[in-house]
C-alpha cells in the first residue's frame, strides 16, 4: 500500500496548494511574474468580501469569543478551584494552549481565504471532514444557543414590572396563602422553573410548547437574521455594538457592585488563595477547558472571520490582543460577579441572624434590641446553660447561619444567570433598572457569540459555487435561521430545558477537542510546519518563532489529547448518565437517570460530528483510487 504522502502527491494540481510566495504576495511580485495564475488569483482575492475596516475583524472576534462562559462559568471555576490561585493555571493554559491554537486558526483562514470546509480542502482533500465536522458542531450549537437569548428576552420584558415578578411568591388559587411550590423553593426558583420553563417532572414527559417562549424564540432568530443579512457588511457593523455594550454594562455593574453592602466579603472570598487546589489535577483540566471553549476554537468561525482579512493582516498581533482581552474580561467579570455574590451572601446571612434573634427574643421574652448580631453567639451559650430544657425545644427551629457557607454555594450556567443574579437584583434599590441592564447585557453577549457561530456555518455554504449559484446569501441565511428556529421549538416545550442540557453538555465537548487536534496535525505534519511558516512570513512579514512552532508541533496537541482522554474516561467511569430534574413537591432538583432514547440521542450527537472526519477521509481515499484505476484502464 502506498503511504499517505504518495496519495497526496498524486492528487490533481488544482487540489494541492502551492506555497503562498509562489503565487505572489504583493503587487510587485505579481508584476514580475505576470503569469495567468497570478491574474486569476488576484481576481479571486479581489472578488471575496472583506471587512470594511480592520477594527471590524477585531470587534467581531471579541463579540464572538467574549460570551456567556466568561460571565457564568469562569466565576464558578474560581469559586470551586482556589479563588485567586485559579488564575495561575488559567494564565499558563492561555499561553501554552489558547494563544497558539487561536493563532493557528486565524492564520489558516487568512492564508486560505476560505471558510472551514474550503480551507481544509486546500490543505488536503483528506481533511475536508474537519471542516464538515466544524459546520455540524456549529449547527448543533446554533440550534440550542439562541434559547438562552430567548430566556433573556423573556426576563427583559418582565423586568419592567414593579415589583419584579420573581421578587415575591404569588398567591394560590384561593388567595389564602402563597403557592406551595414557591414556598418550598424560593420566589426566583419558582419564576424560573414554573413561570418561565413550566418544567415537567422528567424528560419523558415532553409536555406542550410554551407559546410565550416560542414567540421570544422567533424574535431572537429575527434579530440574528437582521444582523447577518448582508454578510460581513452588516455583521461587522453590529459587532461594534455587541462587543462594546457588555463592557459598558459591566463597568456600571462594577461601580454599583462595589458600593453594595457585603461586596468586600465576596471579593475577599475570590482573591483569598487556596494553594492546595493547585495540586488538584481537575484545577488544571478545568483551566485548559475554559480557555479552549472560551476562545471558540474548532467551530470554524475564527477561520471564517480571518478569511475576510487582507492577506497582509498581522494576525499574530491580533491573536495576542484577543487572548489578553478574553482573559482580562473573564477576570473583570469575576470581580463584578463576586461583588454581587458578597452582597447576596451577606444579605442572606444577616436575614438568617435576624430570624434567629427574633425566635430567641420571642421564646425567652427578651427585650427588643437585647440580642444583636455581635452578642448572639455569647447569648446562645448563656441561654443554653441557664435554660437547658427550653433551649433544647427551640434549638431545632434555629437556622445555622454561616457567611462562609453562603459564599461556598457554587452555581454555574443558567442557575447563576437566572436564579442567583435575579436573587441579588431583587434586593437592590431601583431593581427594575438593574434587571433591564443585566438581561440586556446577557442578550448582547448571547447574540454576539451566535452571530460568530452563524458566520462559521454560512461562510462555507456561500463559498460553495453549487449553493451560492442557486441562491443569494440573504436566502441562504434566512433558510438557516428558519431551520434553527423550527428545531429550537423543542427547547420551548415543558421538557425543553432537559434537552437543552443534553445539547449543552454533549454536542460539542469531545467533538471540538478532536477537531482541533486533527487541525494541528494537518497544519504541522501534512501541510508542513516549515511550509506554513514560510507562508505566514510571506503574508505578514513576521517570521514564525520557536514559541509558536513548539506549541503547535508538541505542547498544544499533547494538552488536547490529555483533555480528550480525561473527558472520555470521565464519561465511561461515570456509568449511567444522569440529569437534574425539578421536583415540584420538594421544591428542589433531584437526580435521575437518562432514558434509553436520550442516551441514543447523546451518542448520535457525539458521533454525527466526530465521524465526519474519518468517513470523509475514507470517501476521498476510495474516490481517488477509483479515478486512478479509471486513468490506468484508459492508458
Amino acid at each position: 500500500m502506498e503511504p499517505p504522502s504518495a496519495h497526496l502527491a498524486s492528487l490533481a494540481e488544482d487540489e494541492e496548494p502551492q506555497p503562498w510566495g509562489s503565487r505572489g504576495c504583493s503587487a510587485r511580485r505579481s508584476e514580475r511574474r505576470g503569469g495567468a495564475g497570478d491574474v486569476k488569483y488576484a481576481v479571486e482575492e479581489k472578488a471575496r468580501e472583506q471587512w470594511g475596516h480592520p477594527l471590524q475583524f477585531v470587534f467581531v472576534c471579541i463579540s464572538y469569543s467574549i460570551g456567556l462562559g466568561n460571565v457564568w462559568r469562569f466565576p464558578y471555576l474560581c469559586q470551586m478551584y482556589g479563588g485567586g490561585d485559579f488564575l495561575v493555571p488559567y494564565l499558563i493554559m492561555l499561553v501554552v494552549e489558547g494563544m497558539p491554537l487561536l493563532y493557528m486558526e486565524l492564520a489558516v483562514g487568512q492564508r486560505m481565504q476560505q471558510g472551514s470546509i474550503g480551507a481544509w480542502r486546500t490543505i488536503s482533500p483528506y481533511f475536508v471532514g474537519v471542516g464538515v465536522a466544524s459546520v455540524v458542531v456549529s449547527f448543533f450549537l446554533s440550534m440550542y444557543y439562541n434559547v438562552v437569548n430567548t430566556w433573556g428576552f423573556w426576563y427583559l420584558f418582565h423586568s419592567f414590572q414593579d415589583p419584579l415578578p420573581w421578587s415575591v411568591c404569588p398567591l394560590n388559587a384561593n388567595r389564602t396563602g402563597y403557592e406551595e411550590e414557591c414556598e418550598r423553593a424560593s420566589s426566583t426558583q419558582y419564576f424560573w422553573y414554573r413561570k418561565t420553563l413550566n418544567i415537567s417532572p422528567s424528560i419523558q414527559e415532553s409536555g406542550a410548547v410554551q407559546w410565550e417562549l416560542a414567540l421570544c424564540l422567533v424574535l431572537a432568530w429575527m434579530t440574528v437574521y437582521l444582523c447577518i443579512l448582508r454578510g460581513t457588511e452588516s455583521t461587522g457593523k453590529v459587532a461594534y455594538f455587541t462587543a462594546l455594550m457588555p463592557y459598558c454594562v459591566l463597568i456600571i455593574y462594577l461601580v454599583r457592585g462595589l458600593t453594595l453592602h457585603g461586596a468586600t466579603n465576596g471579593l475577599m472570598y475570590m482573591f483569598t488563595p487556596k494553594v492546595e487546589q493547585l495540586a488538584n489535577p481537575k484545577t488544571w483540566i478545568n483551566a485548559a477547558t475554559q480557555i479552549f471553549f472560551s476562545l471558540g476554537l474548532g467551530f470554524g468561525s475564527l477561520i471564517a472571520f480571518a478569511s475576510y482579512n487582507k492577506p497582509s493582516n498581522n494576525c499574530q498581533k491580533h491573536t495576542i490582543i484577543l487572548s489578553l482581552i478574553n482573559g482580562a474580561t473573564s477576570i473583570f467579570a469575576s470581580v463584578v460577579t463576586f461583588s454581587i455574590y458578597g452582597f447576596k451572601a451577606t444579605f442572606n446571612y444577616e436575614n438568617c441572624l435576624n430570624k434567629v434573634i427574633l425566635l430567641l427574643t420571642n421564646s425567652f421574652d427578651l427585650e427588643d434590641g437585647f440580642l444583636t448580631a455581635s452578642n448572639l453567639e455569647q447569648m446562645k451559650g448563656y441561654l443554653a446553660s441557664t435554660y437547658p430544657s427550653k433551649y433544647s425545644e427551640v434549638l431545632p427551629l434555629m437556622e445555622n447561619c454561616s457567611l462562609e457557607s453562603e459564599l461556598d454555594t457554587a452555581v454555574q450556567g443558567t442557575g447563576l444567570a437566572f436564579i442567583v443574579y435575579t436573587e441579588a437584583i431583587k434586593d437592590m434599590e431601583v431593581s427594575q433598572l438593574w434587571s433591564v441592564l443585566y438581561f440586556f447585557m446577557l442578550l448582547m453577549l448571547g447574540v454576539g457569540s451566535l452571530l460568530g457561530n452563524m458566520v462559521g456555518i454560512l461562510t462555507p455554504l456561500t463559498d460553495s459555487e453549487v449553493i451560492s449559484s442557486h441562491a443569494p446569501k440573504e436566502v441562504i441565511s434566512g433558510v438557516m435561521c428558519l431551520i434553527n428556529c423550527a428545531i429550537g421549538l423543542l427547547f420551548t416545550m415543558e421538557a425543553g430545558s432537559y434537552w437543552f442540557d443534553i445539547f449543552n453538555d454533549y454536542a460539542a465537548t469531545l467533538s471540538l477537542l478532536l477537531i482541533v487536534l486533527v487541525e494541528t496535525v494537518a497544519v504541522c505534519y501534512v501541510y508542513g510546519l516549515r511550509r506554513f511558516g514560510a507562508d505566514l512570513e510571506a503574508m505578514t512579514g513576521c517570521a514564525l518563532n520557536w514559541y509558536w512552532k513548539a506549541m503547535w508541533a508538541c505542547v498544544s496537541p499533547l494538552l488536547i489529547v490529555s483533555l480528550f482522554l480525561f473527558y472520555l474516561s470521565d464519561y465511561i467511569l461515570s456509568g449511567t448518565l444522569q440529569y437534574q430534574a425539578w421536583d415540584a413537591t420538594q421544591g428542589r432538583l433531584v437526580t435521575k437517570d437518562y432514558p434509553t432514547y436520550a442516551l441514543a440521542v447523546i451518542g448520535l450527537l457525539v458521533a454525527s460530528s466526530t465521524m465526519c472526519i474519518p468517513l470523509v477521509a475514507l470517501g476521498t481515499f476510495v474516490m481517488h483510487h477509483l479515478k486512478k484505476g479509471d486513468r490506468a484502464s484508459m492508458a
